[in-house]
């Protein structure tokens, strides 16, 4: 029997409003300490999007949410935040924000490979309509 290994995870919603507290899922980050492995993924749904959001800044959104991905690499391009350790850069990018992208609150949970767990979260939560 292979052995389970804890894991957090928080979907990463885009708030076009902040106001109207309205968002759509648009991505997922998994965090596994015993695995070493932090990452995210996205997908920006475009008609669905602009159904929700007029005029959104696509260049703009994706260059943020590249943001996300450099940080969890602990990529140079994540600058001072992408150098932190790999708990302190989950934490600071799922930390409750006020900003068009935000987090949901972190999840815990049991998987044996972080990968598998990481597409299938991102394929209930973001690509299922």
């Amino acid at each position: 029997m292979q052995e389970k290994n804890l894991f957090e995870y928080a979907v990463i919603r885009l708030v076009p409003r902040v106001e109207r507290e309205e968002f759509i899922n648009v991505g997922v980050i998994l965090y596994c300490a015993r695995k070493k492995y932090l990452k995210a993924v996205f997908y920006l749904n475009e008609p669905r999007l602009n159904a929700f959001c007029c005029d959104p800044d696509l260049q703009d959104l994706n260059k943020n949410l590249d943001a996300y991905v450099n940080i969890c690499i602990g990529a140079k391009q994540g600058g001072p935040i992408g150098q932190l350790d790999m708990a302190s850069r989950f934490r600071w990018l799922t930390a409750t924000r006020s900003t068009v992208l935000q987090s949901s609150k972190v999840h815990p949970g049991f998987c044996v490979d972080p990968e598998e767990k990481l597409q299938q979260l991102y394929s209930e939560m973001v690509l299922l309509p």
